[in-house]
């Protein structure tokens, strides 16, 4: 069979190793398996399980090395954009009120129009907000889109570019290139290097080695002192825009929007089990990728790593101590059913290995 030869064709480690396992009782009924990469910003891997190599979608991980563009063509200045809108740009929203007031007033201020995006209309993913929605008679719409912001700063960067708005999806169009080029500096990739495909927006995505994407964070949380201080300002505005208004990153319950309430720590989940974490201080960039492309384990997973980079001596002990104690607070590890039972629990099972 096709399915059956495709199989054997997958390399060794794609799949990765059990990094964390769903218990049901006593008893395992899911495994969650998956890599784990930390890189510093000058690209040495510090720790990590699995294959550092292994390729992963950046997804919307990638979403603030796209905003990059879009400040630098002067979109914030020209139309008086605030921070929570530089947090939209690299959002990946849930559709709550205060994101669609956000994504409103951004429409507003540039001109760009909603039909103009390139992906079809939808509800919001927040489920209280949607059902808000439904209630009042509220159709789909495109500003639903968990990548609104984003596309509509890619519109307001073509206008200011004098580029043309058609096909600003495309990978051979200006505002595209440029977004290459980003994560090819950035990475420390050669651009001919990023093997592409397309997202769920519509705009072209890019795979890139675990410890390049770690790498990314890694410079993203603390850009490195000899790059041009005009770019290093940049990622700074995005970085603090996020910090800012963590809410507006992604939403409520939201793993990356925790994690960026914390001053000194940047946060992006992506698509199919990927999620980014970088941390000013330390200089470093951690990145999870669940092989079968599930949320759920995150939490769990994060949080492990962090204690265990602190009992490393990686990171600083009130650093793990006080992000893995947000964690844990927030995603308590048992398991309830619909009746409020305890019926189980999520837990980590790996060791980091140190290359240190």
């Amino acid at each position: 069979m096709a399915g059956e030869e495709s199989v054997h064709l997958l390399p060794n480690e794609i799949g990765g190793i059990p990094l964390a396992v769903t218990l049901r009782g006593t008893q395992v009924e899911n495994v969650h398996n998956g890599h784990i990469a930390v890189v510093d910003s000058d690209g040495q891997l510090v720790a990590g399980v699995g294959s550092p190599d292994v390729l992963a979608f950046m997804r919307s991980t990638a979403k603030p090395l796209q905003a990059i563009p879009i400040l630098q063509a002067g979109v914030l200045d020209a139309y008086g954009l605030s921070s929570a809108a530089i947090a939209m740009l690299a959002a990946s929203h849930r559709g709550e009120p205060a994101h669609l007031a956000a994504l409103l007033t951004m429409l507003k201020q540039t001109g760009v129009k909603e039909e103009q995006f390139v992906f079809h209309a939808g509800l919001p993913l927040e489920g209280d907000a949607r059902e808000e929605w439904i209630k009042q008679g509220g159709r789909p719409r495109k500003l639903f889109h968990n990548c609104a912001g984003k596309h509509i700063g890619l519109l307001a960067a073509c206008q200011l570019q004098g580029w043309r708005a058609e096909g600003y999806a495309e990978p051979e169009h200006p505002v595209q290139q440029e977004i290459k080029h980003w994560i090819s500096f950035v990475a420390d990739m050669p651009v001919d290097c990023l093997s592409g495909g397309f997202d769920g927006c519509g705009l072209p995505v890019y795979a890139i080695p675990m410890r390049k994407l770690a790498l990314v964070y890694a410079r993203l949380a603390a850009p490195p002192m000899d790059w041009e201080e005009s770019v290093r300002a940049t990622i700074a505005r995005i970085t603090s825009g996020m910090n800012e208004h963590p809410e507006l990153v992604e939403g409520k319950g939201r793993l990356a929007s925790l994690l960026l309430s914390a001053p000194h720590t940047i946060a992006k989940s992506g698509a199919q089990g990927v999620f980014a974490v970088g941390l000013r201080n330390e200089q470093l960039g951690l990145i999870v990728k669940v092989s079968d492309g599930s949320e759920p384990a995150w939490p769990a997973i994060v949080s492990e790593a962090l204690k265990q980079l602190g009992a490393m001596g990686i990171i600083a002990q009130e650093t793990a101590q006080g992000l893995s104690g947000r964690i844990d607070a927030a995603f308590p590890a048992e398991l309830r059913n619909d009746a409020d039972r305890i019926v189980g629990k999520r837990e980590a099972v790996f060791k980091l290995d140190s290359y240190v």
